[in-house]
Parts: structure tokens; sequence; C-alpha cells
């Protein structure tokens, strides 16, 4: 609750503070000090003085005492007077004990303004630096130093923060430009072939025939790009539904979604699944992510060669391999293969008329499942990718490691 009509630096975190120490201080101040009375007027006897009136009388030349007119004075015993100065004492003391917290509540109020400001120092460094931050410019770190306590905590935190964001923000720039770079080259071949040959009544049959398949082909091509966009940002927003996937019926789905382009393509597949393995995820993306591998083993495979798709299970993982006999990956490339819309320069990594995201979501897919995807190249024998994710399928009991074993489980 803030009371309106109040200064802005009397709602501040800093005010609050200094009244919280000023508070503190002069509270234990004072309870030091009523104690200290408290303490010495229970173990000490006062009473204000109450003297006697005693006339003054003299002795005479012949002996007798006679009173002098007049001259009398105040008297009193040792013990009235002992306590007469012990309520002096007291009053004294008290008198002086409410100067002091007086004096006391204004020197707390300065050293806790003082104080919180210290400590509140790195928040306004934190804040200040935030303010500075903009969306355009994830660059600035707060860069805290001093003792590890909970602000360079705060400040460490907010740094890592701010370097997921800046890498989310620049892979999100790098994907606009890359959607924007793929999808340039086939709208063109659109918009020259409609504008040369579809649009010109003068064209014959054969022209436009050829002019409608690199239409159709470039379509196609931005078809696939969509879907994979789709796919990603699918993968981004977290929209899994997740249950036990029979792996072996997922592979066999992804053998007959394919089966026909590789025999178009004079490519047979020959599967290689061992009923048992199970994997928790979403069987959506999954599928998607072996279809992908799949496909481009089609697209890679030379004619008249065979793909081999397998699954089984080893050492507590349960595998999706995909191989090829195509030309494999050359040295150079295979680092990035896993990059989005990368492409071989000389088309081994992908063939033009893929999106470039196939590797990248199967790779998504494989690691938001707990799995990895590896590749293991065996030159120009071809490539072997395989999906390793925990198996389900086993008792408690049984030990997993924590990667899977390297090398094609093919090979075995």
């Amino acid at each position: 609750m803030t009371l309106p009509g109040l200064p802005g630096w009397a709602r501040t975190v800093r005010m609050r503070l200094a009244l919280t120490y000023s508070a503190t201080l002069f509270g234990i101040t004072a309870l030091i000090l009523a104690g200290i009375y408290f303490a010495l007027s229970q173990t000490m006897v006062a009473a204000p003085l109450d003297p006697v009136t005693v006339k003054r009388f003299e002795k005479k030349s012949d002996g007798s005492i006679a009173y002098k007119p007049g001259e009398q004075f105040q008297a009193a015993d040792l013990d009235t007077v002992q306590h007469a100065v012990n309520y002096t004492a007291l009053q004294t003391l008290r008198d002086y004990s409410a100067v002091a917290l007086a004096v006391m509540f204004l020197l707390s109020v300065l050293v806790g303004w003082w104080v919180s400001g210290r400590a509140l120092r790195p928040v306004e460094a934190i804040t200040r630096t935030a303010q500075e931050i903009g969306a355009t410019d994830l660059s600035r770190r707060i860069g805290a130093t001093g003792p590890r306590d909970e602000l360079r905590t705060l400040a460490d935190t907010i740094d890592g923060m701010l370097d997921r964001l800046d890498r989310a923000f620049t892979a999100e720039r790098r994907l606009i430009e890359d959607v924007s770079h793929e999808l340039r080259n086939p709208v063109m071949v659109v918009q020259a072939n409609v504008e040369a040959v579809l649009g010109n009544e003068q064209a014959d049959q054969a022209q436009r025939a050829e002019a409608t398949a690199v239409v159709l082909g470039a379509t196609s091509r931005m078809s696939r790009l969509l879907e994979d966009l789709l796919a990603t940002a699918r993968f981004r927003s977290e929209a899994f539904a997740d249950r036990e996937v029979d792996l072996a019926a997922l592979a066999e789905g992804a053998v007959r979604d394919n089966r026909a382009v590789a025999e178009r393509r004079g490519v047979s597949i020959v599967e290689r699944t061992h009923p048992g393995p199970v994997a928790y995820g979403d069987a959506n993306a999954l599928g998607r992510a072996v279809d992908n591998l799949l496909s481009n083993a089609v697209r890679l495979a030379p004619v008249g060669s065979a793909i081999t798709v397998g699954v089984g299970s080893r050492q507590g993982w349960a595998w999706i391999a995909v191989a090829d006999e195509g030309p494999g990956v050359p040295a150079e490339a295979r680092d990035r293969i896993f990059d989005r819309f990368y492409r071989g320069d000389d088309g081994n990594a992908e063939q033009p008329d893929g999106s470039g995201l196939g590797l990248a979501i199967a790779r998504q897919v494989a690691e938001s499942h707990d799995g990895h995807l590896l590749h293991t190249d065996h030159g120009p024998s071809g490539s072997t990718f395989t999906v390793w994710l925990p198996d389900r399928a086993l008792d408690r009991a049984t030990q997993r490691g924590d990667t899977p074993s390297s090398g094609d489980p093919l090979a075995s």
C-alpha cells in the first residue's frame, strides 16, 4: 500500500530499507536504555529529599542554651540523603536517555539511508544496465564483481538469461534470413516462368509443359520448406503429446511412406526392425525425424543401391538407424551437416531439392526426447544416421549409460 502525495524518493525501496534499519536500531537502543533504567531503579532505593527544619540554638556563658530567633537550617539523616542522590541520578539518566534516543533516531535514519544505498548499489547497476539493453542489442552484460553473495548470483543469473536471449534472437534472425534466401529462388523461378512462358500466348505446348513442370517443382520445394518450418515452430512451442511409442512400428510407417519414391528412383529399402524398443514422447515428432532421415537417404542413394532401416536396443538405449550407400559426407562438412539450410557445395550433404532443414529438425526432435542423433560415415560406402532414445521398455533395474555407445549399430 502506497500513500498518495508522497514524493518519489519516499516511496523507494531505499527509503523503506532506511526506515527499517532506523526502526531496528532505535528499538534496540530504546530497549537497552529502558533495561538499564529498570535494572537501576530495582536495585537502588531512590526518593526525593525530605529534609527536617532544625532551629539554631546557642550556648550562653552561664551554660544555658537559648534559641536564636530567625535562624534555622534543613537537616536529614544519611539514608535520606543517599536516597535523594539515587533519585537525582535516575532522573538524570532518564533525561539523558531521552536526548540520546532522539539523537539515535536521527543517526539511525542517516546510517540506514547510507547502508541501504550501499546494499542496493548492485541493484542500481543491474537496473541501469537492463534499461540500456534494447531488443536489438543484447550484447551488454552486467558483469558484476565482488563476493559470491545473493546480488552477485542475481546479476550472474540475469547475464545468463541475456546470453540465452541473445542466442535465441540471433538464431531467429538467422532463420529469417535463411528462409528469405531459400524462398527467394523458387519464387523467382515461378515468376520468371509465369512471365516468360505461361503468360505468353505465343508459347507452344511443349514450352508450357516444361514451364509447368518447373513451376510445380519450385512450388513443391516451397511446400516442403514450409512443412519443415511448421515442424520447427511446433518443436519450439513444445506442443508435444507424450506417450509410449513403438519404434519398430514407427520405422515401418516411415518405410511405407517412402517406398514408392524409392522404387521410382530404383532404390530398394531393407528393413531390420526388431519389436520391443519403446520410447516415451511425441509419435508425430519422432515420425517426422525418421521420415526426414529416410527421405534424405532416398534422395542421396545411387540408382540400384539399397537403404537399410533398423531398430534395436543396446545398453538401455533404443535406436533407429538409416544407412545408405550414397556418396557419404566430406570430412570438412561433417561438423555442419546438422546446421539449418546447410547444403554441401558438391551436393553431397543434401541435394538441392531438399529444404535444408531435415537433419536439423531430426536432431532437435532427438534431443527434445533426451536422445541423440549421431552420424557415422563410411566413406564411399555411404553414411548411417542413428537416433538414440532412452528405451522405456526396459525394467528399472537395467543400467543406462549417460550417452549411447558410438559406432554404427547396423554394423554389429
